[in-house]
């Protein structure tokens, strides 16, 4: 199993909804709220093995001094002797700064440990020259050259984990259908997303209607160039909670659900 694959999968989950909130008429309200803590839970399905826990998620939210600007700080993180078994061991934090305004994210800070593999990097995004500058560097290796990446942006991206929040100002409908601008180790995507379904899901909030929202990230030319398949349940209501999802892998079914939510609402 490759571990970068599969973690960068398995964050995707949560983190592939930055629409086009310029497009939209109509909005509900703020997404972010200072001290929420969203902590989420994914098992692993394949063959005889069945719901075996690999990794958990946990996002953190905290407002900036002068109140204009948030901090998202994020953790995905490898668990159980499964993923130790599979060798996809990871942990990555990362800090995401957010304009509270305008809902774009403003620089995105990372640490991605894989293994022995560490790495550090630092997205800075300039919406008056139009471009994200991305840069990572090995902190086990000084000297080793820093890698740079530069990509065109547009008003209104989001990172990985930002662009869930986002998702919290639109009108969802079913039959609707939206496209992702989406920002990823200095390199930009647009992706489409389509409104599937309103059903009702199991959570810890109880039994809840949902919509049913699939973005199309695996294929040719897409986000992940592997086969695969996502679907996301994100609550009908003006929480707009993300609290199950599915991810459809070669290498086997991940299921994620949101397992502690802090403060509750």
């Amino acid at each position: 199993m490759k571990t970068k694959f599969f973690f960068r999968s398995f964050l995707l989950i949560f983190a592939l909804y930055c629409f086009s909130v310029s497009a939209q008429s109509q909005t509900w309200g703020e997404p972010f709220k200072a001290g929420e803590n969203l902590s989420y839970e994914a098992n692993f399905s394949k063959l005889v093995l069945r719901g075996i826990e690999v990794a958990t998620l946990n996002f953190i939210v905290e407002e900036l001094p002068g109140g204009e600007n948030y901090l998202v700080k994020t953790n995905a993180k490898s668990k159980g002797t499964l993923a130790a078994l599979l060798n996809f061991k990871f942990n990555q934090n990362i800090e995401s700064t957010v304009d509270g305004e305008k809902f774009q994210i403003l620089k995105t800070a990372k640490r991605d440990e894989q293994g022995s593999r560490v790495r550090d990097s630092e997205a800075a995004f300039d919406y008056q020259t139009g471009k994200v500058i991305f840069t990572e560097t090995d902190p086990n290796d000084i000297a080793r050259p820093p890698r740079r990446v530069a990509s065109q942006i547009e008003a209104g991206t989001q990172d990985l984990v930002t662009a869930i929040y986002s998702l919290r100002r639109l009108p969802l409908a079913v039959g609707r259908s939206f496209e992702i601008k989406l920002s990823d180790s200095g390199l930009t995507y647009k992706i489409p997303v389509r409104v599937t379904a309103r059903e009702q899901q199991k959570s810890i909030l109880g039994k809840v209607w949902c919509f049913r929202v699939e973005p199309l990230v695996f294929g040719k030319n897409r986000l992940i160039e592997n086969e695969g398949s996502m679907i996301l349940w994100i609550t009908d209501d003006a929480r707009r909670l993300p609290v199950r999802s599915r991810l459809n892998l070669d290498i086997g079914r991940v299921e994620v659900k949101l397992k502690q939510l802090n403060p509750k609402r």
